[in-house]
């Protein structure tokens, strides 16, 4: 192909936002020092993707060149198909749907790679014909992989390669069901002058298998690395580009992970699914909340359940909180799985609405089994925690609490009661904690099998439970 010039231009690794010049501080996610040049190669019209979804020689399903009336439009549901993995059905909103393009994201090392292949696995198992496309192992790798997780009965096929024409042309002639790229971040197309990882080839290569996704009706998992340092062009570049974006959350080293959906276009966002890494790989847990109270202390200060709805499902988590006098000019305040500048906000609103002098202590605050929610209706347990532990006076463990908590210290209402107190039942809990205005619509839910207390202000919670 032709090319009627050459140029360069500066690319944000981070979010993906393109300048004429470089910039100390990206305009678009406000992060410094991740600009990089890279040469952008200007071609004649009609891009490599488009060449390629041409060569599928299938035409491209549902496109046309004249507009079309809304009230035209036929309102079909699409092919969905089942991963074998019920937590990662939850999260996709019922299933793989067909010619979608999925990203799954997180940090090096947290099961990306584990994950998909036990995908491969049941879904080759149940009759479907499935790729896995591989950059960063051979096949001798994968094959240990795939026999430590457990064996395959059906029709998967490695390709180890990273040229993203020779993927393209395989894709086309096998017409998988499934196709995997592991990662984005290996793949290269010649037609773009940049390095391997680049936002450039990211970008190019995220479209073609876009492209293909659509034109063959093939359902494709694209695996993105994150980096703290930005060194390598994330997958939040690609987030708008794809139909479905999952991320892992959680510690490596931990053995819980948490699956995300941040965005999905064939269902509701913010699903979790909830699994735990072991020898075999990831195995699932339908019942969240159980494994994350198990072995929890029954007397110790400064420990209550609360309870978050993540998507659909509520999750209880045990909050542990230790507050002891600082040796320090400054206290030091630290949380784990919360966020630590709300934390500093609810022991502000408690040493001004309780009267407790919390400035010249240390704090800090845990969620257990690695969880990171951010949801405000843990703060009236957040509260309750940081008042136990200062006070050094245990709370029943039968105990569960859960509301927003204000600047004047009022506690708010928040989402869901009904869910929330239903499971809370249903393990066992005996007194429940809610803000007072959704105190009938608990006792509703709860009935003969708890008591329910509601609450308006934190100094009420505190009196009638520490």
């Amino acid at each position: 192909m032709a090319k009627s010039g050459k140029t360069s231009i500066f690319f944000c690794q981070e979010c993906g936002y393109e300048s004429a010049k470089w910039m100390g501080q990206c305009p678009g996610c406000r992060e410094w020092n991740t600009f990089v040049e890279e040469p952008v190669t200007k071609m004649e019209a009609g891009s490599a993707a488009m060449r390629i979804a041409s060569a599928a020689g299938t035409g491209r399903k549902g496109i046309t060149t004249d507009p079309i009336s809304l009230n035209d439009v036929a309102l079909t549901e699409g092919t969905r198909m089942s991963s074998g993995i019920e937590e990662l059905d939850r999260v996709l909103g019922g299933g793989v749907m067909q010619g979608s393009l999925t990203l799954i994201g997180g940090d090096p090392g947290i099961g990306k790679s584990t994950l998909l292949i036990q995908v491969c696995r049941n879904m080759s198992s149940s009759g479907r014909s499935v790729l896995y496309v591989s950059g960063e192992e051979s096949a001798v790798q994968i094959k240990m992989r795939a026999d430590r997780i457990g064996a395959f009965s059906g029709d998967m096929k490695l390709l180890c390669e990273t040229n993203l024409d020779i993927i393209a042309e395989v894709i086309r002639n096998s017409k998988p069901d499934v196709c995997v790229i592991d990662s984005i971040q290996t793949m290269y197309n010649e037609q773009v002058s940049s390095a391997p990882g680049s936002v450039s080839q990211v970008r190019e290569s995220t479209q073609v298998l876009m492209q293909l996704s659509k034109v063959l009706g093939v359902a494709v998992f694209i695996v993105g690395h994150v980096t703290k340092e930005g060194t390598v062009a994330g997958p939040r570049v690609l987030e708008h580009m794809v139909d479905t974006v999952l991320y892992f959350e959680g510690d490596r080293h931990a053995s819980y992970r948490i699956l995300r959906g941040v965005k999905n276009r064939f269902g509701s966002t913010n699903e979790i699914g909830v699994f735990e890494m072991r020898n075999e790989g990831l195995v699932q847990v339908s019942n969240p909340s159980e494994y994350l109270l198990d072995g929890r202390p029954m007397d110790a200060s400064g420990c209550i359940v609360s309870c978050s709805v993540e998507g659909t499902r509520p999750i209880l988590i045990e909050i542990q909180a230790l507050v002891c006098r600082s040796n320090l000019g400054i206290p030091r305040r630290q949380a784990l799985g919360v966020d630590h500048n709300r934390v500093n906000l609810l022991m502000a609103v408690l040493e001004k609405r309780c009267g407790m002098h919390l400035g010249d202590q240390d704090a800090y605050v845990n969620l257990t089994g690695g969880m990171r929610l951010t949801e405000p209706a843990l703060d009236l347990a957040v509260v309750l925690a940081i008042v136990s532990s200062f006070k050094n006076t245990a709370i029943e463990h039968d105990v569960i609490a859960f509301g927003e908590v204000g600047l004047s210290g009022e506690v708010r209402a928040v989402s869901q009661v009904s869910q929330r107190v239903s499971e809370a039942v249903r393990l066992g809990f005996k007194t429940i904690i809610v803000p007072g205005s959704s105190l009938k619509e608990a006792q509703k839910s709860a009935g003969k099998n708890a008591q329910v207390i509601g609450v308006v202000n934190i100094r009420e919670a505190v009196d009638k439970i520490i």
